[in-house]
């Protein structure tokens, strides 16, 4: 399956919908959210914020077949 390299972040505080491009090679552990200006981190037992708020999960995780369907 191909790695995606877009995911649709979703701000939990305000519902901010932003889609990004994801580091390929990274994960992305900070994102301010443009609607409220949030800090956002990742939950815990995740990587990155794309891990934890994404439509899909960061590409590392995503190349381990850990992805979700």
């Amino acid at each position: 399956m191909p790695i995606l390299p877009e995911s649709e972040l979703v701000c939990p505080h305000c519902g901010h919908r932003k889609t990004e491009t994801m580091p390929a090679d990274a994960c992305q552990w900070f994102y301010e959210c443009e609607g409220c200006h949030a800090l956002l981190k990742p939950k815990s037992g995740d990587c990155c914020v794309f891990c934890s708020y994404g439509s899909v999960p960061c590409p590392p995780i995503q190349a381990r077949g850990a992805g979700r369907s």
